[in-house]
């Protein structure tokens, strides 16, 4: 019997077992880090290495990290009563707080005409496209991309990342705000004066290690090529498709794209159908971002590439990782163009 293949890592990835050893020794770790004695000096200094960690992989050194409960939480802090422009292809975290306005070309594109009043992602979580950022940006949503493309926050002109710890392999509930040194929001969470008084509430000491520890491993795989291998499998999957289904778009494919992700449009096959077939067939794909599941409505990220109603229900996405395997992929294929099959059969 085969076993189950995850290919949903845009969702939320496999945890590291880098992360899980830091966790578990962080749980030994009894102090407060706001505390002043020996136990609570000692959190303190887990707490700043793993700061620094995180910086480093990053490439955010001097920059300020906050530590969140999530990049839905960073967003809300870094975008809550700005009005800042954004586009239709944005996270809906980013687009709770901002002005979906500015224009996508149909390979998911977005042009940006005032930076310093606009937010725009690094990467889209539904078709993979890397966007250029401007100058002067004011933040980014850097969550799908930190962990699969090199990157420097420091070079990336922005004022303010947001990122999350299962993204790339460490523990769920962790995020962080990445501010460029000199750039400052409102807090919300108020109370003590953690996280330098912009985010009040001790922090989740256990969680912040697994994401040091996931971030620094991250980067090694980065250094060692290993996305490019991802990216190998990524294209296999879109050739063994596109080689027996003719009628398939792959969207955003005319764009730079992260390495692990694919969106597969399959006119009149609707797209929660093929992930329950695929489900059924012992595969974990998605029909789009993990936030909006469960939700009856074509993908926002979609339509706004110009794709219609019918074509933007009719899409699955799979994002595969370091874990994936050839022969997960080969197989992912053989059973997806069967189920075609069997659809196009009871179509005609």
């Amino acid at each position: 019997m085969q076993t189950r293949a995850y290919l949903d890592w845009n969702a939320t990835t496999p945890l590291r077992p880098e992360a899980r050893a830091a966790m578990i020794a962080a749980m030994d770790v009894v102090g407060n880090p706001s505390s002043v004695h020996a136990e609570g000096r000692g959190a303190k200094a887990l707490l700043e290495r793993a700061r620094g960690q995180i910086a480093a992989a990053l490439g955010a050194e001097g920059a300020d990290i906050v530590f969140t409960s999530s990049a839905t939480e960073s967003a809300a802090l870094a975008l809550a009563g700005r009005g800042l422009a954004s586009a239709a292809v944005e996270h809906d975290a980013v687009l709770a707080w901002t002005d979906a306005s500015l224009p996508v070309d149909a390979d998911g594109r977005v042009t940006v005409t005032d930076p310093a009043r606009s937010t725009l992602q690094l990467a889209n979580s539904e078709t993979g496209v890397v966007q250029d950022l401007p100058p002067g940006l004011a933040v980014s949503d850097l969550t799908q991309a930190f962990g699969k493309l090199p990157l420097a926050f420091n070079w990336l002109g922005c004022d303010i990342g947001l990122v999350s710890a299962h993204k790339l392999g460490g523990p769920k509930g962790v995020g962080a705000l990445v501010l460029r040194r000199g750039i400052d929001f409102a807090p919300q969470i108020k109370g003590g004066g953690q996280e330098m008084g912009r985010r009040a509430g001790t922090e989740n000491l256990i969680g912040i290690a697994g994401f040091a520890a996931a971030a620094e491993a991250a980067a090694r795989d980065l250094a060692g090529g290993v996305w490019e291998q991802v990216a190998e499998l990524r294209n296999i999957l879109e050739w063994a498709v596109e080689s027996c289904a003719e009628d398939v778009t792959f969207a955003g494919r005319g764009a730079a794209r992260l390495p692990n992700t694919t969106t597969m449009i399959c006119p009149g096959w609707k797209g929660e159908t093929q992930v329950m077939q695929m489900d059924l067939a012992g595969f974990a794909v998605s029909a789009g971002s993990a936030c909006s599941s469960g939700k009856v409505r074509a993908s926002r990220t979609l339509a706004a590439m110009g794709f219609d109603a019918a074509a933007a229900a009719s899409a699955i996405r799979v994002s595969i990782g370091p874990g994936t395997t050839r022969d997960e992929i080969e197989r992912l294929a053989e059973a997806w163009l069967k189920a075609r099959a069997r659809h196009r059969a009871r179509a005609a």
